[in-house]
């Protein structure tokens, strides 16, 4: 999803010579494959946005898979990435890095000060390696890296599974095809009382080359709207957009995660790069988007 949005806009700041391979042709965890990729290529900056991703549900059916792939790509491409002499490498952390009980909004400072959130801790585990790793490099051979910490992004180019996907998405094909059900009742995980924070994909992207072009810094920056929400009015927010005039239900047995997910981006946000895309417009977009799937489907 990201790296979609991201290659739209590099198109469209006018970058042409761009290398961009698909996943079949290159396995981020086949550390042969990467070396004569990159000896073949010699790729000078790198945006490492492939990563396997999901939500409560997918992070706690298939925690071996996300610490698996996750660290074996990232340790991969950063070590070709040094060993080819890059000009400089991106990678983003993410927020759920950040200690459980950090105080809001979050701070860059946070990051390692506490516990993590058990819920997502193999995709949590993976990313902290790889911000280290990433800083490690950059200590020991220079390397020139970058490490935005986003917080939870939505958009066009997201995976709409109803079980494995992030909760936008995945409320958005609930209700979608409850209403195409007739279904009277949608349930959701948890409380509802959960507040988070989300920024669409396209500011996200913007935010990424923004950081290439003009952050020099191993430090990690967050890069989040600071505009907070509950599960539960997102999840009224979404029936509305669908039209879904059913009731919804919370099922308390299931976990909720960090009962509050803020990141503190005054740092970037001063640098001179602000989001464009509110809540309800980017809703709309990804609501759009996915009914545009549907009947290509």
């Amino acid at each position: 999803m990201v790296g979609s949005s991201l290659v739209k806009i590099l198109k469209e700041s006018g970058y042409s010579n761009l290398i961009l391979p698909k996943r079949r042709d290159l396995d981020l965890k086949n550390q042969r494959k990467i070396e004569e990729f990159f000896s073949e290529e010699k790729p000078e900056y790198i945006f490492h946005l492939a990563a396997v991703v999901g939500g409560i549900h997918a992070n706690s059916n298939y925690p071996a898979k996300f610490i698996y792939d996750n660290t074996q790509m990232h340790l991969n491409v950063i070590e070709c990435a040094n060993k080819f002499e890059i000009k400089k490498l991106l990678f983003p952390g993410s927020a759920c890095t950040y200690p459980k009980l950090a105080k809001q909004p979050i701070a860059e400072e946070s990051f390692l000060s506490g516990f993590l959130e058990s819920t997502n801790i193999a995709y949590a585990a993976a990313k902290i390696n790889g911000i280290i790793t990433a800083q490690s490099y950059c200590k020991q051979f220079g390397l020139n890296v970058v490490i935005p910490m986003p917080t939870n992004a939505y958009g066009i180019g997201d995976h709409f599974d109803a079980e494995n996907s992030h909760v936008i998405p995945a409320l958005i094909r609930r209700f979608n095809d409850a209403k195409l059900k007739n279904d009277n009742e949608i349930v959701i995980w948890g409380s509802g009382n959960v507040i988070r924070e989300f920024i669409y994909v396209d500011d996200l992207a913007y935010s990424l080359l923004f950081l290439m072009l003009n952050y020099d810094s191993s430090n990690i920056i967050n890069v989040g709207t600071m505009v907070e929400i509950s599960i539960k009015d997102l999840a009224l927010k979404i029936a509305k957009i669908v039209d879904y005039k059913g009731e919804i239900k919370f099922d308390v047995s299931k976990p909720d995660g960090v009962l509050r997910k803020c990141l503190d981006s005054s740092k970037i946000k001063q640098m001179g790069w602000k989001d464009k895309v509110d809540l309800d417009q980017g809703l709309e977009k990804t609501y759009n988007h996915y009914l545009t799937l549907q009947n290509v489907k």
